[in-house]
């Protein structure tokens, strides 16, 4: 199995490609750089080629919460929305993130909306709590 870490921020993708985190876990650097020289683990800007080359890809974004105490779930649909233009055939979308009950059969809706053409998927919750400094926005994981 291999996998491929994709996010916006591309001085977070230098500094992951280079071995290092901006999270103080032992072992971690380590762990990167010994799976990247093994070919198992990337990180890359391209979306794209993330979704393209996978068949499950979890979403895990931020969700801070609005002012009024409900989920900001803006960076969730903005994500699905950008999977959606991408898929080229079966994926499994999981959301990592914390969002609330309901939002999966949102998020279906909005990628079926989204999509170029009609592609075949499923959506999956598997929510935790994270920290905001998670150096990831999404994890698209290829199955060999």
């Amino acid at each position: 199995m291999n996998l491929i870490c994709v996010d916006n921020d591309r001085q977070k993708i230098d500094l992951l490609q280079q071995g290092k985190v901006s999270i103080h876990e032992p072992g971690l650097e380590d762990l990167i750089t010994r799976n990247m020289k093994e070919g198992r683990l990337s990180f890359s800007t391209n979306i794209q080629d993330g979704v393209a080359s996978s068949l499950v890809i979890f979403i895990a974004v931020g969700t801070p919460s609005n002012d009024d105490g409900s989920a900001d779930l803006r960076s969730v649909e903005e994500v699905a929305k950008e999977i959606a233009r991408c898929m080229d055939g079966y994926k499994v979308v999981v959301v990592k993130s914390t969002v609330p009950v309901g939002t999966c059969r949102r998020l279906k809706q909005l990628i079926q909306g989204h999509q170029l053409r009609s592609t075949p998927f499923d959506i999956v919750s598997n929510p935790e709590f994270q920290r905001e400094d998670l150096p990831l926005r999404i994890l698209c994981v290829q199955i060999a």
